[in-house]
């Protein structure tokens, strides 16, 4: 009886969190692992994915959020807009389209460390 007490207690702070904007906040800047996808599908936003945009995807941020990110490997940064959700694999933070990623430098290694920060 003890862990699903446990489990409530936990859904519901996760669900608090999220209806404050907490989550939004904290993403807003940050750092991770980015990865990068080159789909020519819609995006959750509803607009066709254009993998030279500079456009991401992230779990929480609102559509249309702006975010400088910077790979921490080599200095290189860009500023892309939120169009989609994702990315779907643990440990990642952000999902960036290929023209973002050719801009960061990490193509080739299809993922990186990377640190966000709204504009």
């Amino acid at each position: 009886m003890k862990n699903s007490k446990q489990t409530a207690l936990v859904a519901v702070t996760i669900a608090a969190g999220l209806m404050a904007g907490a989550s939004s906040a904290a993403a807003a800047s940050q750092c991770g692992r980015a990865s990068w996808y080159a789909l020519h599908s819609k995006t959750a936003s509803g607009e066709r994915m254009n993998p030279s945009a500079m456009t991401a995807a992230h779990r929480t941020l609102p559509f249309g959020t702006k975010l400088r990110v910077t790979n921490k490997n080599n200095g290189r940064s860009v500023i892309v807009r939120i169009n989609d959700r994702g990315p779907f694999i643990r440990g990642r933070v952000l999902d960036l389209s290929k023209g973002a990623a050719g801009q960061l430098g990490f193509i080739g290694s299809g993922h990186t460390a990377v640190c966000m920060a709204r504009v």
